[in-house]
């Protein structure tokens, strides 16, 4: 039935669409025998039937392991590797002259006038140009040592700030190579929260990009008293008179000179031990104060063994592209991966990944398009945009055209829910589609956010290739679970990895026990050597959400509701805190929101909305009479109550009043709701939607109010 909600609608003769159906029939039996002889399907039905993970004994909560690691967790990559810059240097061993790190190189830069009168960037690019795995490794031990040159020592913090891009990487491996803390930032933080991360990690130096340099380091720089030297890895910038005496500009490729000339002599380099801290990541916290998670070169070896298990064939033939932030522990993790197994990387952003991308000129190529990668990672943000993009394309094709691929895209979607193959349709109708992202992609991992069904299948269908929707946190330096490559299933995110074990914890409060029936349910605790240090000088924080057990495991305590299947699958079901991650990864606390809407004198009472499947907030009012009652007034509208409080007139005025409010009290921008249901009738206990204590009742507020949330969300309401 799910799948039958997930197809497209067509307009063909119904006559004309029996004989179609005919013809689909003959041919689905005339080929199902030499399919079945010839093709590999079958063991991949088979493995997709079969139990992923199980319990490690009969009690309720206990923990459940991957069939692959049930008496015991994988934790190393290769033997004696144990930590970060063993791994680059057995990788560069096996790999020396094979191609690592790409970029492509700018051909021509131009400023394109639209016709709003607004310039847009853009650029005309070149082919990769490669750096190989000895190439990467002799720059990262060159700057590693220049560094050192600088003052930099051993266990003590160095920052990075930059986009996406070879040089961060190797800035990393020379980090991990001589024991430096990475403490790393996203280049989307805001000024406050950057000034934070810096000022607690107590850094003297931050490398970053001439253009992060100009546009967010220069407001702030006065701010960090400790800073002394600013590393550009893109070439000299431009100084600027307001620059803070003491603070010294170097270029990423003076500082490998330096470290070149070096010389180090008898002075034995402290090499890092499993334990110590690799990285410091900050992540963004519920309270706006973003949490600096503690990941040693243990956890990141165990979470990169876990993650790459699930992706079969592994190895030198693969390339990966990569634009996400490297600040995030989805992408580090996944590049990691690569590395180790000499894939290799090109370098992309989200404005030149595709032929489409706005900073690529028209009829030049994108990302993509010019290094055909094998592998990609993408959040589902982006995979909701291609899945739009496709559409609107299919909707402006001729009736004839478009029928047809609906046909194709219906047809498909059994044969996949059977766990059968397409080849005809996959070369005739979707190749097209396929070569959006170079046509040759074998595994998308998805992760960072809930991914919808219809877009997961949408995925599997246009792309011809699995969707690998994992689930993991920063705290358990990325890993908890990935699917396996031959599960279609919809909705779920997988058995845990090999390096982890996974157990449910009773929440009572809402209403979830790991003895429920048919599926075990509870808070998901993540158990195993991936499992990090904590939060950098947050010791109360690091005791509440990680706890230690009898045999000297370490468990984090997610704050997410899960329940695993009878394949030992886990399903996310629900979040314990009110902090929601939005479609495009920012955090929105609704408690903090609400705190800050709830103070005006024209809201009694606020519940916030948001869903990882959307990109916006919205709400529930319970307006205040009078002060509504005076406003409607003013701006002219008459009418009763209830037609006060349905009118979308006055919605309007309401969010202005909440904007403003929520713009005084320094709530971000995607913090402030979009789009309001006023109710009528205030929240008493006795309605069930607040507690004895007027504290909200989410979950039963979310389901008094579905269907203006379907609305406020843009979905069909019948």
């Amino acid at each position: 039935s799910q799948a039958a909600n997930m197809k497209l609608k067509h307009n063909i003769n119904p006559v004309l669409l029996q004989f179609i159906n005919f013809i689909i029939l003959v041919y689905s039996i005339v080929t199902y025998i030499p399919w079945y002889i010839f093709s590999g399907s079958r063991q991949a039905i088979a493995k997709a039937k079969q139990v992923k993970a199980k319990p490690v004994n009969n009690k309720p909560g206990a923990a459940y392991r991957s069939v692959n690691s049930l008496h015991c967790l994988a934790s190393v990559l290769y033997p004696g590797c144990d930590t970060l810059d063993k791994v680059f240097k057995y990788a560069k061993t096996k790999f020396k002259d094979k191609k690592l790190l790409g970029t492509r190189e700018i051909l021509k830069e131009e400023d394109e006038i639209q016709p709003s009168g607004k310039v847009f960037k853009k650029v005309i690019l070149g082919k990769y140009t490669w750096l190989s795995y000895e190439d990467v490794y002799i720059k990262a031990v060159n700057f590693g040592k220049g560094l050192a040159v600088l003052g930099q020592q051993p266990k003590t913090n160095i920052a990075i700030f930059c986009e996406t891009r070879a040089e961060w990487m190797i800035a990393a491996q020379a980090c991990f190579m001589c024991n430096y803390q990475l403490v790393t930032l996203y280049a989307t933080l805001g000024g406050p929260a950057i000034v934070h991360g810096l000022n607690e990690t107590e850094v003297t130096t931050i490398i970053t990009s001439k253009e992060l340099m100009q546009t967010k380091l220069k407001e702030i720089v006065s701010q960090v008293p400790l800073l002394r030297h600013i590393i550009t890895v893109d070439g000299k910038p431009t100084t600027w008179a307001e620059f803070p005496k003491g603070v010294i500009v170097h270029t990423m490729a003076s500082v490998q000179a330096m470290g070149a000339k070096a010389d180090i002599g008898n002075k034995q380099q402290a090499r890092p031990v499993p334990s110590d801290v690799a990285v410091i990541m900050y992540t963004s916290g519920s309270t706006g104060v973003p949490k600096g998670v503690m990941i040693s070169h243990c956890n990141i070896i165990a979470g990169i063994t876990g993650m790459a298990e699930r992706i079969p064939s592994l190895g030198e033939k693969d390339i990966y592209i990569g634009y996400l932030p490297l600040a995030h522990v989805l992408e580090l993790s996944a590049e990691l991966v690569c590395l180790s197994h000499g894939c290799r990387i090109g370098y992309s952003s989200p404005q030149t990944l595709a032929d489409q991308s706005t900073k690529i000129k028209k009829g030049s190529k994108g990302d993509v398009t010019t290094l055909k990668p094998t592998l990609m990672a993408a959040v589902p943000e982006i995979m909701d945009r291609i899945y739009k993009n496709v559409m609107n394309k299919v909707n402006e094709m001729t009736t004839f055209q478009r029928n047809l691929f609906i046909l194709a895209y219906n047809y498909k979607m059994e044969q996949i829910s059977k766990g059968y193959t397409t080849p005809l349709c996959d070369s005739l109708i979707f190749r097209k589609v396929r070569m959006l992202l170079g046509g040759k992609i074998r595994i998308l991992l998805c992760g960072g956010a809930p991914l919808s069904a219809a877009t997961q299948r949408f995925m599997n269908i246009c792309f011809c290739c699995p969707v690998g929707q994992g689930y993991g946190l920063t705290e358990s330096a990325g890993a908890g679970t990935i699917m396996e490559v031959w599960d279609y299933t919809t909705g779920r995110v997988g058995a845990p990895l090999v390096c982890c074990e996974i157990k449910l914890m009773n929440w009572e409060e809402g209403g979830y026990y790991n003895t429920d029936k048919p599926y075990p349910r509870g808070e998901i605790l993540i158990g195993g050597q991936n499992v990090t240090l904590g939060y950098y000088k947050n010791e109360v924080r690091t005791r509440k959400d990680f706890t230690v057990d009898e045999n000297g495991q370490r468990w984090l305590h997610t704050g997410d509701i899960g329940e695993f299947q009878e394949d030992g699958c886990l399903k996310i079901i629900d979040r314990k805190k009110d902090l929601v991650k939005l479609q495009a990864g920012e955090y929105v606390s609704l408690g903090k929101v609400e705190a800050a809407l709830k103070t005006l004198p024209l809201v009694d009472n606020i519940c916030v909305y948001a869903s990882g499947f959307h990109s916006y907030v919205i709400g529930f009012v319970v307006p205040n009479q009078k002060e509504l009652a005076d406003l409607a007034r003013k701006k002219g509208f008459k009418g009763t109550w209830e037609e006060i409080c349905n009118s979308p007139e006055m919605e309007k005025e309401v969010l202005k009043v909440l904007a403003e409010a929520a713009m005084a009290a320094n709530l971000e921008k995607f913090e402030i709701p979009v789009k309001i249901r006023l109710s009528p009738d205030p929240w008493t206990p006795e309605t069930g939607l607040v507690t004895d204590a007027f504290k909200l009742k989410r979950k039963e507020l979310t389901a008094y109010y579905q269907m203006d949330i379907d609305r406020m969300y843009g979905k069909n309401v019948k």
